[in-house]
């Protein structure tokens, strides 16, 4: 069984315990306020250069402990001084280290949009996403068969929150488009062996339509990889590690995403 699987397993055997009543989750949900629009923010934000997604990640099943003790309130507040687009917050507790406080305490501190970042499994999952303040759901496509993920995809869509459908190659890329999908991340981390090939992003792009908002997620050590993925076509970056690690994220935000300077000849 592979890490992935394993991490599913235990999302599911959570979901199958839960006693919630979803239509009641939903009449929750769908009464909060507008979303502060997490791929428009995005798509404003790539105007310029990059926009970058920050993410706020206390560990990692293949890293370890990357800030164990981060506060995710002044984290959230440095992201969005230094210019981020949006901020991405892992809830996932066993494998990551996140919670739902920490996506509550991040989305209370800042104007820009949130991203929940775990393994949505069942639609309660989506509507939680709603109700602690996010603005935008992850779907892994590798997590869902197809119906599942049509469904958890239009799910979204009325709770206003935007989906951001994760692909790892082009077989979940045609299944992703199949679906409807506007915001698509290229993960380039392998779920099952979590290895990463910084490749696999610039390899995909070219078959990700221009009408679709394409973010490239794993792997960004840096600057140079950050033009690299522009100049690609790339609309957006999702970076955790190298930002929680920088010892001056503004700096680091800076580099990735607005500093870039384009020569005639590019």
């Amino acid at each position: 069984m592979s890490y992935l699987q394993k991490i599913l397993e235990s999302h599911r055997l959570k979901a199958g315990d839960d006693n919630r009543n979803f239509d009641l989750l939903y009449s929750q949900a769908i009464d909060f306020g507008p979303t502060r629009g997490f791929r428009k923010s995005i798509k404003k934000h790539s105007e310029n250069g990059i926009a970058v997604i920050a993410e706020i990640k206390r560990k990692s099943p293949s890293k370890g402990n990357l800030f164990a003790d981060l506060d995710p309130s002044l984290l959230a507040e440095e992201y969005e001084s230094g210019g981020a687009a949006a901020i991405s917050v892992l809830t996932d507790e066993e494998n990551f280290g996140g919670s739902e406080q920490d996506l509550i305490a991040a989305s209370n501190k800042v104007q820009i949009p949130i991203l929940r970042k775990d393994f949505t499994v069942d639609p309660r999952n989506i509507c939680d996403t709603r109700i602690m303040g996010a603005d935008a759901v992850l779907l892994i496509v590798s997590a869902l068969d197809q119906i599942e993920l049509k469904d958890f995809l239009d799910l979204s869509i009325e709770l206003d929150l935007d989906p951001l459908v994760e692909i790892n190659d082009e077989k979940e890329l045609d299944r992703a488009l199949s679906a409807g999908a506007k915001l698509i991340g290229v993960n380039q981390r392998d779920l099952k062996s979590f290895e990463v090939d910084p490749l696999k992003a610039v390899t995909l792009i070219s078959k990700i339509p221009e009408t679709v908002t394409a973010v490239a997620e794993s792997g960004i050590d840096g600057a140079e990889t950050a033009l690299n993925l522009m100049k690609a076509g790339y609309s957006a970056l999702l970076v955790g590690e190298l930002l929680v690690k920088s010892d001056d994220r503004t700096k680091t935000l800076s580099e990735l995403s607005n500093k870039f300077e384009w020569n005639n000849d590019d």
